[in-house]
């Protein structure tokens, strides 16, 4: 079935699709991990993530020696196409195959480019992971759904990058992490976080405490699994203020999840409600309000107007 290209945020219920969802999470897993390798740290691990484009997700130019390579997602007529600044250029179609399968031929496309490299055989961020090589359980692809879930992270991400510019300190880009398999955008009190103790399960925990070595309010959106079980926006704060979790946040729709630790408002009521970037960026204001207010943030120096197109901001 052709998805309906004209519905701006399409309905994308998890539990048709899981299983596509976690093959293609570890297929990204799989890109993402070669730009790790190629890739020299960035504060907070925002070397390693991807980028949504018009057509899917983007690792954005890797360094490759004296050349660089760009892998690219294209989740419309679903092929990941590798292409080197010399020119060259190769693909592979994306249905349905084995995480086993997809690894494979990853690997081949990055010697037929010349731009083999090593990197880590194993997922991150998953319960019982199992070596790429190895996988023979993750092999469903919904075309249709994953077409779906990428016109969902276009309008994520417009939102949330129109979120960002209502703010003057440290903030990350708009990105995805393959391991958690969300969307976020992340600012930055300009404090040291207290050392932050790990435990996140397949993932070092000098890297998470890497990633969280400075007070953070950060905000995003997945699209199920684990503690929700549904497409869902977040926000949290680390560390989490006093009273935090007590805050009466916007829509209704929106809650504090206990288990997950985060303010939690469904997709779905974005999705139907009369103005959904309004609706989406209430939540998204109100929940960093919370923090940056209660976590005591320098407030004035942060925080400014959203941006207008065409306006320098005031000086």
């Amino acid at each position: 079935m052709t998805p309906d290209m004209t519905q701006v945020w399409p309905d994308i219920p998890f539990p048709p699709w899981k299983d596509t969802c976690a093959t293609l999470h570890l297929w990204t897993q799989i890109v993402g991990k070669y730009r790790l390798a190629r890739t020299p740290w960035m504060n907070h691990s925002w070397h390693a993530t991807l980028y949504v484009t018009p057509r899917g997700l983007t690792t954005s130019l890797i360094p490759a020696g004296d050349r660089s390579v760009a892998f690219d997602f294209d989740l419309i007529d679903h092929h990941l196409s590798g292409s080197v600044s010399d020119g060259a250029r190769t693909s592979f179609a994306l249905e349905p195959m084995t995480v086993r399968d997809f690894h494979a031929r990853f690997l081949a496309l990055t010697q037929a480019l010349r731009v083999g490299t090593a990197f880590n055989g194993t997922p991150n961020e998953v319960a019982d992971p199992i070596p790429f090589a190895q996988d023979t359980t993750h092999a469903a692809y919904d075309a249709d759904a994953v077409t779906r879930f990428w016109r969902a992270l276009v309008q994520a991400d417009r939102v949330l990058k129109d979120f960002r510019t209502a703010f003057l300190g440290k903030v990350s880009p708009v990105h995805l992490f393959w391991g958690s398999f969300d969307l976020a955008v992340t600012r930055f009190s300009g404090r040291a976080a207290p050392v932050h103790p790990g435990g996140i399960p397949a993932l070092p925990d000098a890297v998470t405490r890497e990633a969280y070595s400075h007070e953070v309010s950060s905000a995003g959106f997945w699209p199920g699994g684990g503690p929700v079980d549904y497409p869902a926006f977040y926000s949290y704060a680390y560390p989490a203020p006093r009273g935090f979790s007590e805050q009466r946040v916007l829509p209704d729709a929106a809650f504090f999840h206990e288990r997950a630790g985060e303010f939690i408002l469904p997709y779905e009521a974005v999705r139907t409600a009369a103005d959904s970037d309004r609706t989406l960026l209430g939540f998204l204001e109100v929940t960093y309000d919370a923090a940056a207010r209660l976590g005591h943030w320098d407030r004035a120096s942060l925080d400014c107007a959203r941006g207008r197109i065409g306006v320098p901001r005031p000086v």
